[in-house]
């Protein structure tokens, strides 16, 4: 007998109800995370209209405000989101999402600036 077998005899089987079990968690957990990645786009997607900023710098704030709110990012995106279609976010949240932004918005495009005359 060698020292993989099992007391019936069978050699590194599972449980079949455990691989099915653990397989349910994985695509669970699979799931949510597909979710919450498009749930996260959506956040920077709004992010990056409404601060003037690119995709890493909306990444960067939705970091800042999860870190400085200890609320995870994608419940951070969820309201981010939330709060761009309805204009309700809690009064700190808002705080730390203003400073986020003002930390990361990169000035307007020269294109919308205001124009000068000829130099003289």
């Amino acid at each position: 007998m060698s020292g993989l077998e099992d007391d019936d005899g069978a050699a590194g089987q599972a449980d079949p109800s455990d691989a099915m079990a653990a397989l349910e968690q994985e695509v669970g957990e699979l799931k949510h995370a597909l979710v919450s990645h498009a749930v996260i786009d959506q956040a920077i997607g709004t992010l990056i209209a409404l601060g003037h900023m690119d995709a890493g710098q909306g990444w960067a704030v939705l970091q800042k405000v999860s870190q400085h709110t200890n609320i995870k990012l994608w419940h951070v995106a969820e309201l981010v989101i939330t709060w761009a279609q309805t204009g309700d976010l809690a009064a700190d949240i808002r705080a730390e999402l203003q400073q986020a932004l003002c930390e990361h918005a990169t000035p307007r495009n020269p294109v919308n600036a205001p124009r000068r005359g000829p130099d003289k």
